[in-house]
Parts: structure tokens; sequence; C-alpha cells
């Protein structure tokens, strides 16, 4: 697709900008209405949902970041309506908090470390920018970092915690420095230990190169305020490695990482820029597969605020002088720790999670071949047997070859029902209240981090010879009786994260369907197939 090329800035600026009208049907705007700037529509408006979700109010950071950047093209620049919008949103964010400060995402008395972080940078760095004084707002912000403070979050979520770290750094030193200096430190040291080696940040029980951006964008964020000088090292590290994973098409990410997302971060990056001048490429390659429709749509209600603050903060630290200078690609990259490996030769490029059964991308000549995350089996039951749940297989790297062996996992599809929703809500208003860490630990375990064995065995080989990528697959069975359906598809996934399963334009691939193959296997024989590239 040929593309007029345009700075980066404008491409992340105007992507941004076009998506406040969105932004703003999601708030309650009637000064009147006890609901006043609130942005969980489900909650103000449809009454789908018996309380506002914490995560929304993050939604006044793109509000106060358009009406305060002066950019070609934003009709939202000094617009007096707006910065009343974002006052109230900040408002509502403290009214529709827990007296400890803490909120709710997902249900009642959740107490999401998650959804109270971005919630907290968005109103402070809205604040902030808007120049307001309110000792009420000042009050509340102090109270929901003594929170996020003193609760650490169950799991080991990179992103978040780089979220509460500058959160604790601003209110440091905005407000009570006396207060968060020793916790801000205490939990930098927590987050830079679970920087790997290799470069990169745990994500739950792997790497998420999507989220990784997210931690790059706030570690460069608090380097560029703070000069902490022990943050470059690993900041670089993290960048380089990240640099990996850029698709030569400027896509990023994808089922291939621990949490499945296609998140791109810009303006870490942007900021990096400044002394590492190759992550500007970076940015350069994802703007223009933002332009040119290669870029994954988050517009969806509960996330659709993410990436805007961060395009318009890469178009706040934006770089005008840049130069050629990249990162270079490596042959073969093989990170062990991340069970990840990048294999480029003969024009193609292959991205593989070693650690998620083999799921795969490839490119040709640049431009996008297939995306693959394993055989799926559908039983007669209703329930789904998969190869691509994160594990630790039996790995084989070999100079031409990659070979992953072991038992795929039941995919975890279990639906809220009525009764279940009941249930939930029962016990949080009753027991769960009180120990909202063990229930969240309970329910990663059940949607997220916990593998049930399936009675299937599977082998995937890649193999290179000449110009050519054979991608092999064994799977075997003591009955296939039971199997109604099988295939591999390009973005399957089974397990509950609210970045997973966007819209990508990649998923325009069909369904590889080898049912027909599976109906007359007998007991004990194995399923083969074979696809060359």
């Amino acid at each position: 697709m040929s593309v007029v090329k345009r700075p980066a800035v404008e491409i992340f600026s105007c992507n941004a900008l076009q998506q406040i009208p969105q932004l703003l049907t999601l708030q309650d705007r009637n000064p009147h209405s006890p609901t006043y700037g609130c942005f969980d529509r489900n909650f103000w408006q449809y009454r789908l949902v018996d309380f506002p979700t914490g995560m929304a109010q993050e939604f006044v950071y793109p509000l106060a970041l358009a009406y305060s950047t002066k950019l070609p093209e934003n009709p939202y620049f000094g617009d007096q309506a707006i910065c009343e919008w974002v006052k109230a949103g900040i408002h509502f964010a403290e009214k529709s908090s827990h007296s400890d400060g803490s909120c709710d995402d997902f249900y009642p008395y959740e107490r999401a470390a998650g959804a109270a972080a971005f919630s907290l940078f968005g109103c402070l760095e809205a604040y902030h920018l808007l120049q307001i004084k309110d000792a009420q707002s000042e009050e509340f912000f102090t109270r929901r970092g003594r929170w996020l403070a003193k609760h650490p979050e169950s799991g080991k979520l990179s992103n978040h915690e780089a979220l509460i770290v500058y959160c604790l750094y601003l209110l440091s030193q905005r407000f009570e420095g006396s207060v968060f200096a020793h916790d801000y430190r205490e939990r930098l040291d927590r987050l830079l230990s679970w920087q790997h080696k290799e470069g990169w940040f745990v994500e739950y029980n792997g790497c998420d190169l999507g989220y990784q951006t997210l931690t790059i964008a706030m570690l460069a964020q608090l380097y560029e305020e703070s000069r902490e000088g022990e943050l470059r090292e690993p900041l670089e590290r993290a960048i380089a490695m990240t640099a990996q994973f850029m698709h030569p098409d400027g896509s990023f990410g994808g089922e291939y990482g621990s949490r499945n997302t296609y998140n791109y971060f810009p303006h870490g990056f942007e900021i990096a820029g400044k002394w590492l001048p190759e992550a500007l490429e970076l940015n350069d390659r994802f703007a223009i597969a933002l332009q040119s429709g290669r870029a994954p749509c988050y517009s969806d209600d509960h996330m659709i605020a993410h990436h805007m603050w961060s395009y318009l903060l890469a178009a706040r630290y934006y770089t005008s002088t840049r130069n050629d200078k990249r990162f270079s690609r490596k042959k073969r990259a093989f990170y062990e720790g991340a069970g990840l490996l990048v294999d480029r030769r003969d024009e193609m490029d292959l991205y593989v999670a070693l650690n998620k059964g083999g799921s795969f991308k490839l490119f040709r000549h640049g431009e996008f071949v297939a995306s693959d995350t394993q055989i799926s089996l559908k039983m007669r039951d209703g329930s789904t047997a998969v190869c691509h749940h994160i594990d630790d297989y039996a790995i084989d790297v070999g100079a031409d070859y990659v070979e992953i062996t072991g038992n795929a996992g039941w995919a975890k599809q279990k639906l809220m029902l009525p009764l279940d929703n009941i249930l939930l809500r029962t016990f949080m208003l009753t027991v769960g209240r009180f120990f909202p860490g063990v229930v969240r630990r309970l329910l990663q375990q059940l949607l997220i981090t916990y593998k049930r064995v399936a009675p299937f065995q599977f082998t995937r080989r890649f193999e290179w010879e000449g110009g050519e990528l054979t991608v092999s697959d064994c799977i075997s069975a003591e009955k296939w009786e039971d199997v109604i359906s099988a295939g591999a598809g390009g973005h399957q996934t089974s397990i509950s994260v609210v970045q997973s399963r966007p819209y990508h334009p990649s998923q325009h691939q069909p369904w590889l369907d080898i049912t027909k193959r599976t109906e007359n296997l007998k007991s004990g024989q194995a399923l083969r197939i074979k696809r060359k590239y």
C-alpha cells in the first residue's frame, strides 16, 4: 500500500483528536446530574451496571491534553467547556471512590490497583495541566496514593507497577513529599527487580511486548522528570529488546505475547529519542502503520483513552531533529527467558512464541503473510482444547529448525450468567469486600494463569530449507470421537485480558478448517499437518 509519509507528530495527534467526540459521548456532561463527570456510559446512561468503573475517569487526561496542546487541526485547544468537563471528571473520580481512596473496575469492592493507578495518573496530570487549585481534589489524590502505596497488587503486572511508581513520584514532588518519597523508592526498586536480564518486564507469567511499551513509557517519563540515573540502563535494555519485535510493516504486538495485546504507547520512545535516537525509528515506523491502516483498533468504551493520551504526549515530546540511526535487527534473536524467537532469513521475518506452543506471525518482503495461534479442537460438550497456553514446553532450537512439544490445555470460556453475577455480588457485599486481594488472586488463576491440561499432545516444528519455511504440526490423542471441529486461526486467545482481542487488519485471513482430517482418525492415531511458506 502506498503511503504519503507525514511527520509522526501529525499522525499520532490527528488519530487521538479524531476520537475526542467519542470520549465526550461517554461522559455525563450535565452539571445538574448526580453522575456529572462520569465516563461510564453503561452506568449513567444505559443503567446496565450497578456501579461505575473507576478506570473510566482516566479519560480526563486526553481531554486535558487536547485542551492544553496547541496543534494544527486541534479545535479543542483552549475550549473552556472541555476544561469544565475535565474538572467534573476529576470530582467524580473522588465521589465514586471508596473512603480509603480505592476504586472498583469489574465487580463491587474489587479495589482494583490497575483502575486506581490509571485514573489517578490521568487525574493528577490533568489537574496539573489545567493548573487547578482544589483542596478536596488534592486530599483525594493523596488518599488514593496512600492506598496504592500500601496495597501491592497480586501478580506481577509491570505496567501497573510503573504507573503506580510514577504516581507516587508525582505525589512526592507536588504534594506530601515526605510521605511518598519512601514509598516511591520502595516500589521503584520492586519494579526494576522484575526486569529480566534479557530486557523485558514481567506481565503475569511472561513477556507481553504491548504492555512493555507502557512500562517503557512510564519509566521514560519518570527519567525525564527525575533524572534518576539508575533508570537509563534498564530503559535502554528494554527498548533494544522491544525493537527486535517491531514488524517490518510497522505493526506491533499480537497473540504471541503473554497477554495477547497489540498495544503500542509511543511517547516513551519519543522521550528516549533525546538520548537514544534509535528509539525514534520505532515511532516513525508505527506512525506509518497507523496512517496506512495497519494498526489495531482500541476504540471500545473501556480502553479508548489509553492510547489517546500517549499519542498526544508523543506529539508534545516530539523531537523534530531525526536521523537515520536505528537498532540493528539480528538475524536470529532468541530470548529464552521470554520464550520468544525472531528468525530473519531470505527476506522472511518469523516471530514465534515458544512458550505458547509456537504461535507465530510471518512476514515476507516486509509484508504480512500469516498469523497462527496453533491448533484448536472443539469437543462435543462445547469445551475447546487449545495449544497456545503459556507453559513450560520442551523446546529444541537448532540452526535451521525449532521444535516445541507439550500438552494442550482447555480454553477458558466461562461466561458470567445472571446467577454467577448474583453470587459474586452477594459474596463481595458481605465477606469478599474484606479480602479483595484473595478474590483477585483466585479470579486471576481461574481466568488467566492456571492451565488445565487437555488429553491432547502436540509437536510443532519450524524448518528452514533454502528460501522456504515449513511448519509441521502433529497432534496425538487417545481418542478422537469427541472432537467435532478442528482448525487453526490467526487471532484465537483463551484467557481473559482486557486489552487483548482488539480488531487488527492482519486478522483478515481464512480459518484453516481441518475437521475432515480428524473424522477418520482411530484411537491413538496422530493428526499431521504440513504447510509451506
